[in-house]
């Protein structure tokens, strides 16, 4: 899916669900996780990463709810991407979610309730539950570019990744067959 009507997107928000661990075992814990790339460098090294615990040098994409446990009470944790005020050197952002490997190596598989919401104001953009990528323990879920006018577009991009979030944030802008 690919949106652009008009002048492109402006304000995006990321949303993430998921169920608390079953009682006695450790907390489960997704993280969003967005990397920017330059004009120059599309596909290369993201010139900055924003999850829970940072926010973008200038202020357009940052988190505003974090979730260590899932409550199983819908979307606990959120990110905003605000485009409309994004620098013209910034040409793609990317984003994901990781599971934290806390307790051992756990997939997407292991997380009941798990699900990500794309959304422009009311306008949905992507419903995700991660059943297509259930094995791997991070996955891209969105790619947003600049056109040539300048507008920012939205695509759909669920990859699975199989690496910790360390490793996912260097590879999940890369170009995959």
């Amino acid at each position: 899916m690919v949106s652009g009507v008009g002048k492109g997107l402006s304000k995006v928000e990321v949303k993430l669900r998921w169920d608390p661990s079953p009682f006695g075992e450790p907390p489960r814990h997704l993280d969003i996780i967005a990397a920017t790339y330059s004009v120059d460098g599309p596909y290369g090294r993201p010139v900055y990463v924003v999850h829970s615990e940072s926010r973008s040098p200038d202020g357009t994409i940052n988190m505003s709810r974090h979730s260590e446990t899932g409550l199983g009470f819908g979307f606990v944790e959120a990110m905003v991407l605000e485009f409309d005020r994004m620098s013209s050197a910034y040409g793609r952002v990317v984003v994901g979610v990781a599971v934290h490997q806390d307790g051992g190596p756990r997939v997407f598989g292991d997380i009941t309730g798990a699900g990500v919401l794309v959304v422009e104001g009311y306008r949905q953009l992507l419903a995700e539950d991660f059943t297509g990528v259930a094995d791997a323990t991070a996955a891209t879920v969105a790619e947003f570019t600049r056109d040539a006018s300048g507008a920012w577009e939205f695509r759909e991009m669920v990859r699975g990744f199989d690496s910790d979030p360390v490793l996912f944030t260097a590879e999940m802008g890369s170009i995959r067959q």
